[in-house]
């Protein structure tokens, strides 16, 4: 059984604030999470053999999804700003 103390050294670990409040449903839900990984011990797993397991792609032929510049006007026209040939779009991140 997980304590509230165990669980407040956790949040500290993981810089993660738990209000006094919480403490009771976050001990709750990590005796619950322990009891589900717990299952993992009596899982039945085969024996590795010595052949390395089949690899294969499982990724999209390469090639043009369509064709190319077919959807560039209809982007450009999108935007309010442009720059020459860049696109404006208003800033979101500072230093």
């Amino acid at each position: 059984m997980t304590t509230k103390d165990e669980v407040k050294k956790l949040a500290a670990l993981a810089r993660i604030r738990v209000d006094g409040s919480e403490l009771e449903k976050f001990t709750k839900e990590f005796d619950a999470i322990l009891a589900y990984v717990g299952h993992l011990e009596s899982l039945q797993l085969p024996a590795s053999s010595s052949q390395p397991p089949v690899l294969r792609n499982v990724m999209r032929e390469d090639g043009e999804p369509h064709t190319p510049r077919a959807y560039t006007e209809k982007l450009v026209e999108q935007f309010p700003t442009r720059e020459g040939d860049a696109l404006s779009v208003k800033q979101i991140l500072t230093h």
